[in-house]
């Protein structure tokens, strides 16, 4: 199934930006001209990354228009893609506008802590961008049924509205009790370097909580 953005621009709201991206991204550029993938003209009048929170509007974002910059977006913009988008197991959900919700297709983990031990273990999550106008826009059945057929590959869920606010949830398949747990955060934020996701992702493992 091809599928296309249309009227929506539902991840210009609600995921974060940050300027201090920008060294990061200039060597990515650089490689992506060296590689073929992006011209010198086109990297000569591309926007710089800027500052905007998770769960603000797009300076540049127009009302069921898109992009007022398209042409010359930044990096980021250019290479991000949702999971509706590109049809990662998604046939039953529909486009983010309209479920108030987008799906990342950078992983993330979260560290959970055994309070008698002091063992840490990373567990390899979905990062799902929720509109915090529609905050309960995650208990969407279809999305439940997605979250439950990544459970069953070892991977949970973190369900993020802003920097400093989420839940990460643990589906059936994930939990000795075969219930669905949430587990509310007040300090996880999203600002982590490629290269630190994908260290902590190399040492994720699979568990059951509860």
């Amino acid at each position: 199934m091809t599928r296309a953005c249309g009227d929506c621009t539902l991840c210009c709201k609600l995921l974060p930006m940050s300027a201090a991206q920008n060294a990061a991204a200039n060597r990515t550029a650089a490689s992506m001209v060296e590689h073929g993938l992006l011209s010198i003209k086109e990297l000569a009048g591309m926007v710089k990354v800027f500052d905007k929170p998770a769960g603000q509007r797009c300076p540049h974002q127009r009302h069921h228009k898109g992009c007022a910059i398209y042409a010359k977006r930044p990096l980021g913009c250019r290479v991000w893609n949702c999971r509706w988008l590109v049809n990662n197991d998604c046939n039953d959900l529909s486009r983010p506008d309209r479920s108030h919700y987008v799906i990342d297709v950078m992983p993330d983990f979260v560290t959970l802590a055994d309070n008698d031990t002091g063992a840490r273990t990373n567990v390899e999550v979905v990062q799902i961008w929720v509109d915090p106008d529609h905050p309960d826009a995650y208990r969407d059945p279809a999305l439940r049924a997605y979250m439950e057929r990544r459970g069953q590959e070892g991977i949970a869920s973190i369900i993020r509205y802003s920097p400093d606010k989420a839940v990460t949830i643990f589906p059936p398949s994930m939990s000795k009790d075969g219930e669905w747990h949430e587990v509310r955060h007040a300090d996880v934020k999203p600002e982590r370097t490629a290269a630190e996701r994908f260290a902590g992702l190399a040492t994720a493992h699979k568990i059951k909580i509860g």
